[in-house]
C-alpha cells in the first residue's frame, strides 16, 4: 500500500476513498461537534492547513477548509494533530494541551466529550487503514 504525508492532497483523497467504502456501515456518533482546526508546522505547502471536524450529521467528517458556525477552534502543530487524529493517541493530546501546544477557543466541554468516546468496530477498522497509509 502506498503511503502519503498526513493532510497532503494525496492523503486526503485516499482517506476520503477509505471512508466512502464504509459509508453507512458504522454506528452513528451521538455527540455533535463542529470544530475548526488550524494546523501549523506542516511540512508542505505554506506550512499551515485549515481544516474542520464535524459530527453534526452523526458521522465523523474531517476535511480541509473552515466551516461556520462552529463550537470551537483548535490550533495545534502538525505532529500533535497526526498523533491525535491518525494514531488516536489521547495521551499526546493531554500532554500537548498541558504544555500549551494546543490552543482552544470556544466550548472546551464539547471537545472533552468527543475525546472520551470510544470508537465502534467500523471506526476502529477505518482508523487502522488510515494509519497504514500515513507517513
Amino acid at each position: 500500500m502506498a503511503t502519503y504525508l498526513f493532510l497532503s492532497d494525496e492523503w486526503l483523497d485516499e482517506a476520503r476513498a477509505i471512508r466512502a467504502e464504509y459509508d453507512g456501515k458504522g454506528a452513528a456518533i451521538d455527540h455533535s461537534i463542529r470544530m475548526n482546526l488550524i494546523i501549523g508546522e506542516v511540512p508542505f505547502g505554506d506550512g499551515v492547513v485549515h481544516a474542520h471536524v464535524d459530527t453534526s450529521t452523526g458521522e465523523l467528517v474531517l476535511d480541509t477548509g473552515h466551516i461556520d458556525p462552529v463550537d470551537l477552534k483548535v490550533s495545534l502543530d502538525y505532529d500533535v494533530a497526526r498523533a491525535i487524529l491518525v494514531e488516536g493517541n489521547p495521551q499526546a493530546a493531554i500532554q500537548a494541551f498541558m504544555s500549551g501546544k494546543i490552543k482552544v477557543e470556544g466550548d472546551i466541554a464539547k471537545l472533552m466529550a468527543l475525546q472520551s468516546m470510544s470508537p465502534d468496530p467500523t471506526a476502529a477498522e477505518i482508523a487502522v487503514r488510515i494509519l497504514a497509509m500515513t507517513e
